[in-house]
Formats: structure tokens, C-alpha cells, sequence
């Protein structure tokens, strides 16, 4: 039996702006998305923003908090996740290529001038009316 698998989103704030990555190569590729990734067997979720963070950008986070969670039905791909979303405040680093096989720019964003395309996930979490500035 198949069953969801579990995600985790983490909007890195700094200086009233969000973090987002442009994916290239793989699922839902040319679109932006939060960093994130996979929640590993036995991991804590912040453990895992921390985790994903630091390996998809380089940066590091700090005042992790939980803030929502998006049911990302996508059957003409394959994929069905739950996805936890967190936000945090950035501590250190600059955002860099860390894995450009996946990523091709890391920028940020003011709330309400997000780009477009959005990854399936960060749109469900937008469209669903979180703010991270609002916890």
C-alpha cells in the first residue's frame, strides 16, 4: 500500500524578506520554493529545517516555529505529501549554490511581491492564507 510521504518547508526570514530557491532538474522543476525537503525516519522537525536548510543554501536559522501544514495532492505526478511548514529567522551565511543540481539562484522576497511559478507546496501554504510574519 502507497501512502503520503512527509515534507518539511522552512521560511528562513531576513530583513522583512523570504527566502526562495528556483528548482531546476526534477520534480516540478522551474518553479520557486521555500528550502525543505524530506522528513527523515526518526528526525525532529526542526532538526530537519535546520538539516535542509544548511544543505539546500548554506544558511543558518535560528527561533524555529512551527506555522502550518499543506495537504500537496499531485496524482498527474505521481506525489502526494504532507507538508510541515516552519518559519525561522535567518542567524548566518549568505545563500549560495550549495547543491546546483538542484537549485539554479537562491533570492529573497518581500511577502507581497512572491515570483512565480510556485512549487506545489509553497503555493498550497500561500493560497491557504499563511504568513510567516504573522507568528
Amino acid at each position: 500500500m502507497l501512502y503520503p510521504g512527509v515534507g518539511v518547508g522552512i521560511c528562513v526570514m531576513r530583513e522583512g524578506k523570504v527566502l526562495l530557491g528556483y528548482r531546476k532538474g526534477g520534480y516540478r522543476s522551474d518553479t520557486w520554493c521555500f528550502p525543505g525537503g524530506k522528513l527523515e525516519l526518526y528526525e525532529d522537525w526542526k532538526e530537519c529545517a535546520v538539516r535542509e536548510t544548511r544543505e539546500e543554501s548554506g544558511i543558518e536559522i535560528k527561533n524555529i516555529r512551527f506555522i502550518g501544514i499543506t495537504n500537496d495532492v499531485d496524482p498527474a505526478h505521481g506525489s502526494h505529501y504532507a507538508t510541515i511548514f516552519l518559519a525561522a529567522d535567518w542567524k548566518a551565511g549568505e545563500a549560495s549554490l550549495t547543491e546546483p543540481d538542484k537549485f539554479s539562484s537562491w533570492e529573497w522576497f518581500a511577502w507581497d511581491a512572491l515570483p512565480e511559478p510556485l512549487f506545489l507546496s509553497t503555493r498550497s501554504f500561500v493560497e491557504a492564507g499563511y504568513n510567516p510574519f504573522n507568528f
